[in-house]
């Protein structure tokens, strides 16, 4: 007799969240400017059934210095982007991708004056 799977397959994965063509558009934009100018080096995915995270790396073998986080359940309050830092700071949320991300090309021109 067949043992009946608590959640179907395929529910499972409509509850995940994901980035659209869209959006990782913009993102890969802002991280292949990074890898020209040498800050960056390698990228991960990660699709949860609560966020997408668009993790950043300088080198492989590290954490993330930063992620890009997608959270739909929060946006109608502060937005559904976020830019996290290394340490779980929340540099900047918002509602429009493009602009969120604009506080890592911010951060990289700051070290380089």
């Amino acid at each position: 007799m067949e043992t009946p799977v608590p959640f179907p397959l395929h529910d499972r994965l409509t509850e995940q969240v994901s980035f659209d063509r869209k959006e990782l558009g913009v993102i890969l934009g802002v991280y292949g400017r990074m890898v020209a100018n040498g800050e960056w080096r390698d990228y991960g995915l990660s699709f949860l059934p609560e966020l997408a995270v668009f993790s950043i790396f300088r080198r492989t073998a590290e954490h993330p210095i930063y992620r890009v986080e997608k959270r739909p359940k929060l946006r109608q309050r502060q937005g559904m982007y976020a830019v996290v830092a290394q340490n779980g700071q929340i540099l900047r949320r918002g509602h429009d991708l493009a602009a969120v991300l604009k506080v890592l090309e911010k951060k990289t021109i700051r070290l380089l004056d």
